[in-house]
């Protein structure tokens, strides 16, 4: 056996100690109630892009709180004729980036998906953050509100990116059956959560995916977790309060929720995603799934991956990789 086969075999046999936090349950109940009393308050304006086959709308609505969100709604013109409704890819971006611009989500519309592209709010985009602050925090945004899973910013995007997915399914030109939720690094941990507290979704496509093991990511991890821990280096006597807001939030305690099938994939010599987070959860899942390893990849996917994710979406074939 060669060290990739014997890493992988590892890898597929890694099991984490799951130890949820006893009202999790209550927890997101408490939130999935609080949200679906909330109006969404969406509204979309159409905008000019640098193509004629975009139909681009500049989209706001309000998740979490009184932040406005901001998204593009993006229509293939070409699609819509004798086709009432499309299919559309709900996305999520990376820590700090943004929705980007519309003309970037190319590929999904030549292939006849309609886009909603969301910010995360605070991060790199439009999207500002009203969410309140009552203890300091470090540089970044997860470590605001860590102190207390309600108070918290991931409780905040976790919501907004809920409701992106009603506000998606209200709308005329989509297809409420057919909706996908996709993201990469922290927008695959966002689509992981949303499949997992929304049945709206039909499929989910996470790649490289954050919030997964995150009390190992906290730990090990390069990216955004390491604010975590520069948060408990400055405030040691808070480590079990962060670990425990952590806890609501981490895949590794939310999978089991998730029905629909799901595409993940993971690079092995990620350092932001550590392959053993993104195992730990893809060996619990209960739900149709298949993972795209790349051996020798870190913090990204191939240029190719594209097809995989249409594949999967259209279901013609099983992606290379292992999947049950």
């Amino acid at each position: 056996m060669n060290y990739l086969d014997k890493r992988l075999s590892e890898l597929y046999a890694y099991q984490a100690d799951a130890a949820p936090p006893a009202d999790l349950d209550r927890f997101w109940e408490q939130t999935l109630q609080e949200t679906a009393a909330k109006p969404l308050d969406g509204q979309r304006e159409a905008v000019e892009t640098l193509s004629p086959y975009i139909q681009a709308y500049r989209v706001t609505y309000h998740g979490f709180d009184t932040t406005p969100i901001r998204a593009w709604l993006l229509l293939p013109s070409f699609a819509m004729e004798g086709q009432e409704k499309l299919p559309c890819i709900i996305t999520y971006h990376g820590y700090s980036g943004s929705k980007g611009i519309p003309e970037q989500h190319a590929p999904w519309l030549v292939n006849g998906y309609a886009v909603l592209a969301v910010d995360v709010r605070g991060q790199g985009g439009e999207t500002g953050n009203h969410l309140a602050q009552q203890y300091g925090m470090t540089r970044g945004w997860i470590t605001q509100g860590i102190l207390d899973p309600y108070q918290s910013y991931y409780r905040a995007i976790a919501v907004d990116a809920l409701q992106a997915v009603e506000w998606a399914a209200q709308q005329p030109e989509i297809d409420p059956e057919r909706l996908v939720v996709s993201g990469q690094s922290q927008g695959g941990g966002l689509a992981l959560l949303v499949g997992a507290l929304s049945r709206k979704p039909v499929k989910v496509i996470a790649d490289i995916p954050n919030m997964c093991h995150m009390d190992y990511g906290i730990v090990h991890s390069t990216g955004s977790l390491k604010e975590a821990a520069e948060f408990v280096a400055a405030h040691p006597d808070k480590l079990e309060q962060v670990l425990r807001t952590l806890s609501y939030f981490d895949m590794l305690h939310l999978q089991e929720r998730i029905q629909a099938p799901v595409l993940m994939s993971v690079g092995l010599k990620d350092t932001v995603c550590i392959p053993e987070t993104i195992f730990s959860v893809y060996n619990r899942l209960s739900a149709s799934k298949q993972l795209i390893v790349f051996p020798f990849n870190g913090h990204y996917t191939s240029k190719d991956h594209i097809h995989t994710q249409i594949e999967f979406i259209r279901g013609k074939k099983e992606a290379e990789g292992r999947s049950s």
